[in-house]
C-alpha cells in the first residue's frame, strides 16, 4: 500500500497480458507499478521500444463470433479489452482476421498506458519481483514476462515457485518487402471469397501460386536447407498449432499443402485451382510489406533467402525481417496455481499471459484481464470466482489447470465441453460441426453475460 493509502499492484512485462493488467486495475482505482525490460535488455526477438510488441504475426486471428477467437474477444470487450479497442483503431484488410499495424499498434497502447495517472512505468530488468514490490509498497504481483522470461527473472521464479523448467520453441515468419515482388507472378483473393468487383478494391490476401513440379522443388529445398540448431543441448519442441514451414516437409511432401499452402478457395484468375500456394497478409495500412502466412520457420538466414526466393514472385525479394526461433518458457499452472492463477504457495503473486501455458496473441491479452478482475477482487475483499468451463477464458483457465503434462494451447471448441445435439439436429451430418460451434458460441455468450454482472459491481468509480 502506498504513503496515501491506495492499494498498489506490480506488474512485471509490458506485453500484451501485461499491458492489460495494468490499465484493467488502473481504471478501478488501483495503483499499478508497470516494469518492462527491453529497453534495458532486449530478448532476440523484440525489434520496438514500445509496448505490447506482436513478435510472431500481426495477426490478432478471427473476428467471426462463432470461432474461437470471436468468443474470446466478446469476453475481453466485456471487460474493457485495451487490446481490442487499439487493434480495432490500427487494423489492416485481413478478410475475416483483426489483424494490425504492429507498429501503431504498440506505439498507441504505450501511450495510453503512460498517460495513465495510475500507473508508473518503470523501464529497467527485473530480478527479485518481492524486493521491487516491498520497496514501491505493492501489495500484490502479477508476473506477466511471457515465454521469453529473463534469465534473472527466470532464475527467480525456478528459485522461489516453478522448482521446474519446462520450455517450448516458437518461430517467426519473415517480413518481404512488396516493392520486391513480381506482381505478374501474384493474384490477390481472399480464400473462398469472390473477387471484389469494385474497381481499384483489392482482396486482403496477396497470392503466390505453384504448380506441382514448383512446388515439390521448393519442399525438397525446404526439407535440404540449412537450419539454426536447438540451444543448449535442448531438443527443439514446437507447438503443433504453429509448426515452422522445414517441419511441416520434413513430415511428407503433402503437408505444406494441406496446411499453410493449402490452395482450396484460392482460384486464380482463370478458375483454375493452383497445386499450391504461399499467402501473404499485410503487415501495415500502406501495404508496404507483407508476412508469409504461417511461414514459421528454422531456416539461417542465408538459406531463407535462397529457399524463399523460390516461391513464384519471390525472384529478387528484400526481406525486411527475417524468421527466427526461440525458447520459451512456462510455468506448470496445475502443479504450482491456484484456479485464479495466483501461487499456491505465495498467493499475493499470480500469473499472466503466455507464461501459465496458454498459447496466441488474444489468449494472452485475455488470461491478462482474467488475473487482474482476480486480483482486483482480492483487493475488495472479494473471493476469487472460478469462471464456467463453457467459456472461452474459461475454458483457458480450466486446460492450463488440468493437463497434465503442459503443453501451450490456443483457444479451440476442444477446450469446451460438448454441445449435445436433439436427434434432428443430429440427422443433418453435412452441417453438423458449423452447428455444435453455433451452439456452443452461443451457450458460452448466454453463460458469460451472466457471470459478467457478478464483476461488474467492482466497475463503479471507473478512472479513464
Amino acid at each position: 500500500m502506498s504513503s496515501n493509502g491506495q492499494i498498489k499492484v506490480l506488474v512485471v512485462g509490458a506485453g500484451l497480458a501485461g499491458t492489460e493488467a495494468a490499465l484493467y486495475l488502473a481504471r478501478h482505482g488501483v495503483g499499478v507499478v508497470l516494469c518492462e525490460s527491453k529497453k534495458k535488455n532486449p530478448n532476440p526477438s523484440q525489434k520496438m521500444e514500445t509496448m505490447a510488441e506482436l513478435v510472431c504475426t500481426n495477426s490478432l486471428k478471427s473476428k467471426d463470433p462463432n470461432s474461437g477467437h470471436g468468443l474470446l474477444k466478446h469476453e475481453m470487450r466485456g471487460l474493457g479489452s485495451l487490446v481490442l479497442e487499439i487493434g480495432e483503431k490500427t487494423a489492416v484488410p485481413a478478410g475475416d482476421a483483426l489483424a494490425v499495424d504492429r507498429e501503431e499498434f504498440s506505439r498507441q497502447i504505450t501511450q495510453v498506458i503512460e498517460a495513465n495517472k495510475n500507473i508508473e512505468v518503470i523501464y529497467n530488468e527485473v530480478s527479485n519481483p518481492e524486493e521491487l514490490a516491498q520497496e514501491h509498497g505493492c501489495a500484490h504481483i502479477i508476473i506477466a514476462s511471457g515465454p521469453l522470461t529473463t534469465s534473472p527473472l527466470e532464475e527467480w521464479m525456478v528459485k522461489r515457485i516453478a522448482k521446474e523448467d519446462f520450455y517450448f520453441y516458437d518461430a517467426i515468419a519473415p517480413v518481404v518487402d512488396a516493392d520486391s515482388l513480381d506482381y505478374t507472378k501474384l493474384y490477390y483473393k481472399d480464400r473462398h471469397k469472390p473477387v471484389p468487383e469494385e474497381e481499384g478494391v483489392e482482396a486482403d490476401y496477396l497470392n503466390a501460386p505453384m504448380n506441382k513440379e514448383e512446388y515439390e522443388i521448393f519442399i525438397e529445398a525446404l526439407v535440404q536447407a540449412e537450419k539454426v540448431p536447438a540451444q543448449n543441448f535442448e531438443d527443439y519442441k514446437f507447438f503443433e498449432s504453429c509448426l515452422p514451414v522445414d517441419i511441416m516437409a520434413e513430415r511428407g511432401v503433402e503437408t505444406a499443402r494441406f496446411s499453410c499452402m493449402k490452395p482450396i478457395g484460392l482460384e486464380l484468375p482463370n478458375g483454375e485451382i493452383p497445386h499450391a500456394c504461399v499467402q501473404l497478409r499485410k503487415e501495415n495500412l500502406q501495404g508496404s510489406a507483407f508476412n508469409l502466412v504461417g511461414f514459421q520457420t528454422r531456416l539461417k538466414y542465408p538459406e531463407q533467402i535462397r529457399v524463399f526466393r523460390m516461391i513464384p514472385g519471390f525472384e529478387n525479394a528484400s526481406f525486411l525481417h527475417l524468421g527466427s526461433v526461440h525458447r520459451n518458457t512456462f510455468i506448470n499452472s496445475r502443479k504450482l496455481l491456484n484456479f485464479d492463477l495466483s501461487s499456491k504457495e505465495l498467493p499475493h503473486i499470480s500469473f499472466a499471459g503466455q507464461i501459465t501455458g496458454v498459447e496466441g496473441y488474444t489468449e494472452s491479452a485475455s488470461i491478462g484481464l482474467y488475473v487482474a478482475s482476480q486480483v482486483l477482487r482480492k483487493i475488495h475483499g472479494l473471493e476469487s470466482i472460478q469462471w464456467p468451463v463453457e467459456t472461452a477464458i474459461g475454458a483457458l483457465v480450466n486446460y492450463v489447470m488440468t493437463v497434465t503434462k503442459p503443453s501451450p494451447s490456443n483457444i479451440n471448441f476442444g477446450l469446451l465441453p460438448t454441445v449435445p445435439l436433439t436427434k434432428e439436429q443430429r440427422r443433418h451430418r453435412k452441417g453438423r460441426k458449423r452447428l455444435k460451434k453455433q451452439l456452443a458460441s452461443e451457450r458460452a455468450r448466454a453463460i458469460y453475460d451472466e457471470l459478467l454482472p457478478k464483476i461488474k459491481p467492482l466497475y463503479q468509480g471507473d478512472q479513464a
